[in-house]
């Protein structure tokens, strides 16, 4: 997919690089463009090649909304899922997992973030290199 394909499709916009406080949390580059608040809803947009580490959602889940580009996501235990526009991925609460571009791929989810009384997440350890370039 060219990168106007991928701008064509990706209906919420780029926004700005990720914020420090997240990026840390990143292999590769992503961008964030907040919707809302109540609940917090953002396009984020992987560079290919980018992924988030393994995190948990405590009390509260995460719904992602595939609107662009070619992805994976990986809960714990469980093989990787390739992800395409229309896909929707709903995380419980509690899931350790991971999500991002494919190697070769921009990619675009709208993050859904499910609200909880104390409600945090937990940033993990990255996925391995090793474990990323065995995706297909």
């Amino acid at each position: 997919m060219s990168n106007v394909e991928f701008n064509e499709q990706n209906l919420f916009g780029l926004g700005a690089p990720l914020p420090e406080m997240l990026s840390k949390y990143f292999t590769g580059h992503a961008h964030l463009n907040p919707l809302t608040q109540t609940p917090n809803i953002a396009n984020v947009t992987f560079e290919p090649g980018c992924r988030n580490n393994w995190h948990i959602h405590h009390m509260g889940g995460q719904i992602l909304l595939l609107i662009a580009g070619r992805g994976w996501y990986q809960a714990w235990g469980e093989p990787a899922k390739e992800l395409h526009p229309g896909d929707v991925v709903e995380i419980p609460p509690e899931v350790k997992h991971w999500h991002g571009a494919a190697k070769d791929s921009w990619f675009s989810h709208l993050a859904v973030e499910i609200p909880a009384k104390s409600g945090f997440n937990e940033w993990l350890e990255s996925l391995p290199e090793e474990e990323y370039n065995k995706l297909k």
